[in-house]
């Protein structure tokens, strides 16, 4: 019996199936079990790629840079198609030959696959993780309508296990109704959210600084952790993204999410999921040409930022009388 009908056959970008020796690597999360209302994510990681083929030049027009050679396609991860329980005993095995081989980025999929991502990552690395959190809502529930986890439930379930240091944790979007206790639940633990009305109005860099210089000051106070983003795309309002599952009135534009990401493409991030397309409420592909985008202007921020420090450390050799070295193989993270 073959894969689930829903499960992709495209590549993202249109790039090579992944293989040994490619630094970057996406991959899709085909589940959507643990949503509280539209239903249709795991038909996501399909309907992404489909929209990065618009990007048919691959040269990001502002990081002056492209993928070829760079990035390999996973396919999706073969997943139990009903029960979150089955799905966050499946993957730590699937995940842990691409986190030890590839910088990867996911493309789910629901949120509830973060908390499992988290986790690979923690046992990985070793070590708690900062997070930069794109999402309308908090996703600090501590049950999910009376069952212990959902795609509601994540971020307080990694920090109740400890795989995030709640000080760097920064959430950019936030505007959904709630309990004090679940909208408050980072910041009172010493975290940092930047609301969707905060927001209002900021589109470029400056603009955006006091946000900025949050996230680049305080990795930098906690030790410069391993910083790991996570994108819901019901950041962005119901007009940029429509087709998403719990739609939020009043949400981030795709410049602004954008100007985040180029802004802060210098930070060493170890691994990027976009969460929460639902292709079957979406418009003329608006919400998955966005998650596309999202996902390139990543990968090509961190090429750039690799590329950057090889120049930066043959200018030193130079400078410095060392000889040149040879070429080493690329890090994985």
């Amino acid at each position: 019996m073959g894969g689930f009908p829903f499960e992709s056959q495209n590549t993202f970008l249109r790039c090579e199936p992944l293989r040994q020796g490619l630094p970057f690597a996406v991959a899709g999360l085909p589940w959507d079990g643990g949503v509280t209302n539209r239903p249709g994510a795991r038909l996501a990681p399909r309907s992404i790629r489909q929209a990065s083929h618009m990007l048919c030049d691959g040269i990001h027009p502002y990081f002056q840079i492209g993928l070829d050679g760079q990035l390999g396609d996973a396919g999706d991860l073969p997943l139990p198609s009903t029960c979150l329980e089955a799905v966050q005993e499946a993957l730590p095995d699937l995940l842990q030959p691409l986190l030890a081989g590839h910088h990867m980025v996911w493309l789910g999929g629901d949120h509830s696959l973060t908390l499992p991502l988290l986790r690979a990552y923690r046992t990985a690395l070793g070590r708690p993780l900062a997070v930069l959190h794109f999402d309308a809502h908090p996703d600090t529930w501590s049950d999910h309508f009376g069952e212990p986890s959902g795609h509601g439930t994540w971020v307080h379930e990694a920090m109740q296990e400890g795989l995030v240091l709640p000080e760097v944790f920064t959430q950019i979007g936030i505007r959904s109704s709630g309990h004090r206790l679940a909208s408050d639940y980072v910041h009172d633990r010493g975290g940092r959210s930047f609301s969707a009305r905060d927001l209002r109005g900021l589109e470029n860099e400056s603009q955006l600084e006091p946000l900025l210089t949050s996230v680049r000051e305080r990795w930098a106070a906690a030790g410069q952790p391993p910083l790991y983003l996570s994108l819901d795309i019901d950041c962005l309002d119901p007009a940029f993204a429509p087709g998403t599952g719990t739609p939020e009135p009043g949400g981030l534009s795709s410049n602004q999410v954008l100007t985040i990401l180029e802004a802060l493409a210098d930070l060493p991030f170890v691994g990027m999921d976009c969460m929460e397309v639902s292709p079957p409420y979406d418009h003329a592909e608006l919400t998955s040409m966005a998650a596309a985008h999202f996902v390139w202007t990543y990968l090509c921020g961190q090429v750039s930022r690799r590329a950057s420090r090889r120049a930066q450390a043959l200018v030193h050799d130079m400078v410095s009388g060392r000889p040149r070295r040879p070429p080493q193989p690329p890090a994985h993270r």
